[in-house]
């Protein structure tokens, strides 16, 4: 995508594709550690895939954005959403949705060595 394209897309929609990939790169770390049940996989994948702990790594890593990425985060963290999970603090909640719009965004630049940078710097925090 062009970096017009991606500016025209919706917050939501940026999180949508954020959502996925801090899910891969999740499901990936689990597999390549040696976790091989399909049902821990589950387990730990649910443990670090939810509101809570992404607004964990959100804080993990902000000292470590740049001006234009805290923007990005900033634009997710702030967007209009219809609902909460009932699971959730609005505040993680938000927090949560500005990291994966950091993600998708990043994704949809093929800034593929950032992401892995940033998500390495999540991982020392778990």
């Amino acid at each position: 995508m062009t970096e017009t394209e991606i500016s025209s897309l919706s917050v939501l929609s940026l999180a949508h594709i954020g959502d996925g990939v801090y899910e891969l790169l999740v499901r990936t770390h689990l597999v390549s550690s040696g976790i091989s049940r399909v049902d821990r996989l589950h387990k730990e994948s649910i443990a670090i895939v939810n509101a809570s702990a992404q607004a964990k790594a959100a804080y993990a890593i902000m000292d470590k954005l740049s001006e234009h990425e805290l923007a990005v985060y900033k634009r997710g963290r702030n967007a209009r959403v219809n609902s909460v999970p009932k699971n959730t603090n609005p505040a993680c909640y938000h927090a949560a949705t500005g990291l994966e719009t950091l993600f998708g965004w990043l994704w949809l630049r093929e800034e593929t060595d950032r992401v892995k940078q940033l998500f390495t710097i999540i991982l020392e925090t778990l």
